[in-house]
């Protein structure tokens, strides 16, 4: 894109969010759009980080952890220290996914032993199963 600046508006379109996500993200110092009067205008950077900040939340990283990964960016170490720290997280995060994923897989499991036992109950008493 050879664009250099996008609007609230702009921005809302290209990432399907909403201006009080925007302004939200910018209270919360995640977002540095530039002012001009009222009108707020968004930078490549605005939308690097944006971007980032969607994939975060997507993967449940909170708004802090991201806040601080996004700081790291210019340390001035070629953001090894950000990649360290981002490559932890998300192994972190990958971790308490896989222990959600089992938990409601054996949950799954006793919910379908106990509609069984349900349907077998319901079976043997003569009554009609309503679905």
């Amino acid at each position: 894109m050879t664009q250099e600046f996008w609007t609230i508006r702009e921005m809302c379109d290209q990432f399907d969010v909403t201006p009080r996500t925007l302004r939200f993200y910018e209270s919360k110092e995640l977002l540095f759009p530039k002012r001009q009067g009222q009108k707020r205008l968004f930078t490549k950077k605005c939308r690097g980080r944006l971007k980032l900040i969607l994939r975060g939340k997507r993967f449940g990283f909170s708004l802090e952890d991201i806040r601080q990964l996004l700081e790291m960016y210019d340390m001035g170490d070629q953001q090894q220290t950000q990649l360290l720290r981002t490559y932890e997280l998300a192994t972190d995060k990958l971790t308490d996914l896989k222990n959600q994923r089992d938990e409601i897989e054996e949950t799954i499991k006793e919910l379908q032993q106990q509609i069984q036992w349900g349907k077998e109950l319901i079976s043997s008493m003569g009554l009609v199963e309503r679905t």
